[in-house]
């Protein structure tokens, strides 16, 4: 098996900030699909502010409106999301697949959001596993695959070495 270069980038401020910006981005993409265009299309709305809500009350911690949005925002799209793309998903993809362009993986990516979000949180907060393949399931899936690629072609377009 050949061993590929695997590019991690260094924690520092233009990380951060570079994350900050592409996860901002990223998440109005997110939000602007469930919550404006698929449910003007006649698809199901997103509200992943209460399945934020719902796994902090299952966890025993604080669940106000603005908890589930700080989680969803914050934690995850700005914070959690693109630390899993830039230090897990893309140094494993590039020891696995070389340094690719970045459209394919970006969506992988997003469909593993997909599964951790919508099999894997809403199962630990006591919902329905994938929501019992709703419609929401598939506005969920349409959403992270978008924030996935909207994220990585942002973090692309600004900086780093893809």
């Amino acid at each position: 098996m050949m061993k590929h270069k695997i590019t991690r980038p260094a924690l520092t401020v233009e990380t951060l900030g570079l994350m900050f910006i592409s996860g901002v981005l990223a998440t109005i993409a997110f939000d602007l699909w469930g919550q404006l265009v698929s449910p003007s299309l006649g698809f199901a709305t997103l509200s992943p502010h209460g399945l934020a809500q719902s796994l902090l009350g299952t966890l025993g911690l604080p669940k106000s409106t603005f908890a589930g949005y700080f989680v969803h925002f914050y934690l995850v799209g700005l914070v959690g999301y693109p630390i899993g793309w830039l230090f897990i998903f893309r140094p494993i993809w590039q020891r696995i697949m070389g340094n690719t362009h970045w459209l394919l993986p970006s969506a992988i990516y997003g469909v593993g959001l997909w599964v951790f979000a919508i099999g894997g949180i809403t199962a630990v907060a006591g919902l329905p596993f994938f929501l019992n393949f709703s419609g929401i399931t598939w506005v969920a899936l349409v959403g992270h695959v978008a924030y996935a690629i909207v994220m990585v072609a942002v973090m692309t377009i600004i900086s780093y070495d893809d």
